[in-house]
């Protein structure tokens, strides 16, 4: 059931169940006009629900978990990037532990003979966290060369450092060993067996009105076109951010991992091997890709998601989290960026996305007790 925004007044909003109410809330708050929340486990979906609308106006069309594209943004680095790299490994490809000049000739800089990918995926490469290169860059080879030329600004595995450079240069790491374009090597070796049918960077015309906006022009909602401008001036596909797709699809690439990497049909997607090590700490607060439930970092997560659960958000105002450990899942898409009328759309979000988490948990408390919790990463299939 899609729900239609409608004002809820404080005393019927403390009637609502958790979930409902914190994303009501962010919706009554200004945070963001609509969103869409799955919640799930390795072979079952508790809860797929849309709430609210494209934009403010209640005449826009309602959020759908089944075919509402939302631009992902970094989200990009954990559910096309990534698993990208782990089929590469799985495969004999890629060499976690190798130099990334192995693969990339073209990185240059003092030091940067020692950035392993492995140290792009934890975020411990030594580069910056940002730059606006997207202001130099005239086009997308321009863009290519400064970030390839971009000094390090830390010893490589010195520190933890979250960045979009590292991002940009694994999604060109998969292309260089692989020998296809990103969007085209995730579509067939991933998101195909995954039946993620909907998942893809540059989404046609056709389906962008289906898409949630993420901006205005000359007051017309934006919507189709990514989002991240260095994304955008990379033709609209990087390993960074680029990736559109639905609420459906992320529940499926979840499922996938909590079954230790098996598709729906039970094939073997990642080795169960693989997918443990990419989704352990490797980095204070990181795994190999992914953010752990770590309570110094972690400020989105809520309180009572497993130290197991990993996790990503983007700056568009999407996140997943997954709980192994509690057999659990959590989607919050939403279009954040589109217009918020909260002064501080970032910081309640997260307040917002932490009190989902914790509402997922109870739903998961409410079933009963025998299938509560299955750790461990065994398919159920």
């Amino acid at each position: 059931m899609i729900w239609p925004f409608v004002a809820v007044g404080l005393q019927a909003a403390a009637t609502l169940p958790p979930i409902e109410r914190a994303v009501r809330d962010g919706i009554a708050r200004g945070v963001f006009p609509g969103a869409v929340v799955i919640v799930g486990r390795r072979d079952t979906v508790l809860l797929a629900q849309g709430y609210g609308h494209f934009t403010w106006s209640a005449n826009s069309a309602a959020p759908r978990p089944d075919s509402t594209l939302y631009d992902l943004a970094s989200l990009t680095k954990v559910v096309a990037t990534t698993p990208a790299v782990m089929l590469l490994v799985d495969a004999g490809e890629l060499q976690l532990d190798r130099p990334v000049r192995d693969y990339l000739a073209d990185v240059q800089g003092s030091g940067k003979e020692r950035v392993t990918v492995r140290q792009l995926l934890a975020h411990t490469s030594g580069l910056p966290a940002y730059r606006r290169f997207y202001q130099e860059a005239k086009d997308a080879a321009a863009l290519r060369w400064l970030v390839m030329e971009e000094p390090l600004r830390w010893a490589p595995g010195s520190r933890v450092e979250y960045s979009d450079l590292n991002g940009m240069l694994l999604g060109w790491i998969v292309e260089a060993v692989s020998g296809e374009r990103l969007d085209g090597f995730v579509r067939e070796r991933l998101f195909a067996p995954a039946g993620m049918t909907e998942t893809r960077f540059l989404p046609p015309r056709a389906a962008w009105r289906r898409t949630a906006p993420v901006g205005v022009w000359r007051g017309t909602p934006v919507a189709g076109r990514v989002h991240d401008q260095h994304a955008d001036r990379l033709g609209g596909m990087a390993g960074h951010a680029g990736l559109f797709s639905t609420g459906n699809d992320l529940a499926r690439y979840a499922q996938v991992l909590l079954r230790g990497g098996r598709t729906p049909a039970c094939a073997p997607l990642f080795r169960e091997a693989t997918v443990a090590e990419f989704t352990r700490a490797a980095a204070k607060g990181r795994g190999l890709g992914w953010e752990m439930r770590d309570t110094t970092t972690a400020d989105d997560a809520g309180t009572r998601l497993s130290a197991a659960a990993y996790g990503h958000t983007g700056f568009t105002g999407t996140s997943l989290w997954i709980d192994p450990a509690r057999d659990l899942f959590v989607i919050v898409l939403t279009n954040r960026v589109y217009a918020p009328r909260a002064r501080r759309s970032i910081t309640e979000l997260k307040a917002i996305r932490g009190r989902v988490a914790d509402g997922a948990v109870d739903l998961v408390e409410a079933l009963p007790s025998g299938s509560r919790g299955r750790a461990g990463s065994a398919p159920s299939c």
